[in-house]
């Protein structure tokens, strides 16, 4: 029941503002899902929103969407309409990083109805030499509380804001998105400290934003549930973009995890496909109710897979004008998933008109592929996508693989069943890993490569890998100087003996300029 003791929450993540908004079609998409977002905050009296990374897509959003966002925030969450709960933790620690270091409102300038609580995401994280985020404008623009941000490389500290409504007390806690292998790290040398109220522990629930890879990427390229404390009551998950919003109960910690997911698709991938949901979460007390609320503004999402190999019956590679057949056998698969999306649209007059439909075609067993680009054109008066509805991959078996000039098998690196959801810095690493020797990087880690190419593709941050190669050459000039290195052989063997320590950086998953200064002041 809704009382003077009964928290209202809404949560949501990945909502990633800016997405393709300069498409014909789909631009508006993230802005009018928001406006339902925050229009359905409103309509359900919620006390505040709780937000778990990436609200932007853009690491620096442009000029219109940042122009939406705001108009958005102050049409729903300004207003007189008072706020029911008290903060009694330290602000100052909760906010250290903001000029601003309150809660927005309590600052007798803003009229706030509905805060909102917000970690950053790795689409809009802090960047640049001031280290600033897009969170950090709406934060000095009163409209955003950004909490849940640490600057040290060395230890973690989680102080909880306290918040208490009648006799309920709420610790939330936050952290914004780290490298995944850094924060792996840091837990395994317990580096990560989440801080508790000193009194009437027992009586608080502790509610966690997260916002890292929860399935597992690599062997720490993501974060494990269990490394969580157990005290946790409800963990809301963020970057995880599959909508798993019902809490599941992790056994081993006792606690409860949601994950809201994203609320636009931005791969055409199957976890996109999964209805989209926001959740309205009831806490009283220690207990604690979820309610899921469907997005209805959300295009919809078809995809489906066609393993040609397992229909002999209508088709085999020696058939003459087999293509023809399977384009055929693949319009009518199409057709058969746009005539269901109008089905399930009828009645709803919220949802886009253009659904976005995929088809991935496995045509291992001899079968080539068709003109996918002529067979979309087809299709783009009634889908959103219309330059890429089919997709064509080979999961049994793969063409004569290509060697570039060094030797690398670029087949063996896509021999993937898609390239779809791969990360920048991880075909960098695997690229240099199956090099050959003379090509291998001597002077730069192969992590620190692959985020500067990372920042440079989804960031646009143009000068992100000039900069580093400048600094480790600046830096290896230095070294060289101070140990009086004179002959090429000398440079060499120094060189080689720098390179083992690029080695040990990354196995420590060694990052960021200031990590590599306290590693290398560590071991000299």
């Amino acid at each position: 029941m809704d009382d003077e003791d009964t928290f209202k929450i809404l949560i949501a993540t990945d909502i990633h503002l800016g997405y393709l908004e300069k498409d014909a079609v789909r631009g508006n998409d993230t802005f009018n899902t928001f406006d339902e977002i925050l229009k359905c905050a409103k309509q359900n009296q919620v006390d505040f929103i709780l937000l778990g990374g990436d609200l932007f897509h853009e690491n620096k959003p442009s000029r219109r969407c940042l122009h939406s966002c705001i108009s958005l925030l102050r049409k729903y969450c300004m207003g007189d309409t008072p706020i029911l709960f008290d903060v009694l933790s330290d602000q100052a620690v909760n906010f250290s990083n903001s000029k601003f270091p309150w809660v927005n409102y309590q600052d007798e300038n803003l009229n706030i109805s509905i805060p909102v609580f917000s970690v950053h995401g790795n689409h809009d994280d802090p960047t640049g030499a001031d280290g600033l985020c897009a969170l950090d404008l709406l934060s000095s623009a009163g409209l955003v509380n950004h909490f849940g941000r640490s600057q040290s490389v060395e230890r973690i500290e989680i102080s909880p804001v306290l918040l208490q409504k009648g006799s309920t007390k709420l610790a939330l806690y936050g952290i914004g998105s780290i490298p995944d292998e850094r924060l792996y790290r840091m837990f395994v040398n317990n580096q990560v400290t989440m801080l508790r109220p000193k009194e009437d522990q027992d009586q608080w629930f502790n509610l966690f934003t997260i916002h890292q890879n929860r399935s597992k990427h690599g062997a720490t390229n993501y974060i494990p549930e269990q490394f969580l404390d157990d005290f946790l009551d409800l963990v809301v998950w963020g970057h995880e973009h599959e909508c798993l919003i019902n809490p599941s109960r992790n056994e081993q910690r006792l606690f409860y995890v949601t994950q809201p997911g994203s609320s636009v698709a931005t791969s055409l991938s199957p976890g996109e496909a999964v209805k989209k949901h926001i959740g309205l979460l009831r806490v009283k007390g220690r207990k604690m109710n979820l309610q899921k609320i469907p997005l209805h503004t959300v295009r919809q999402f078809f995809i489906q897979d066609l393993v040609l190999s397992e229909h002999p019956d209508l088709f085999n590679p020696d058939m003459p004008k087999v293509n023809q057949r399977v384009e055929a056998f693949c319009q009518e698969k199409v057709e058969a998933m746009i005539e269901e999306a109008e089905r399930d649209r009828l009645g709803n007059p919220l949802t886009p008109e253009k659904p976005l439909i995929r088809l991935r075609v496995d045509y291992s067993g001899g079968f080539e592929a068709f003109n996918a680009t002529r067979f979309s054109q087809k299709f783009v008066e009634q889908v959103a996508n219309p330059k890429d509805v089919v997709h064509f991959i080979r999961q049994k078996e793969y063409k004569a693989k290509v060697k570039g000039e060094e030797g690398v098998d670029f087949g063996q690196l896509l021999s993937h069943s898609s390239t779809e959801g791969l990360r920048v810095e991880d075909l960098v690493k695997e690229y240099f890993l199956t090099a050959e020797k003379t090509v291998q990087l001597s002077l730069l880690t192969e992590q620190g490569m692959g985020k500067a190419v990372q920042e440079y593709v989804d960031k646009e941050e143009k000068d992100a890998i000039e900069e580093l190669i400048r600094y480790q050459l600046e830096k290896t000039q230095r070294h060289l100087q101070q140990r009086g290195v004179l002959t090429e052989e000398e440079i060499d063997q120094e060189v080689q003996r720098m390179e083992r320590g690029g080695r040990h950086l990354q196995q420590r998953g060694v990052l960021t300029e200031e990590e590599i200064d306290h590693e290398g002041e560590r071991w000299g």
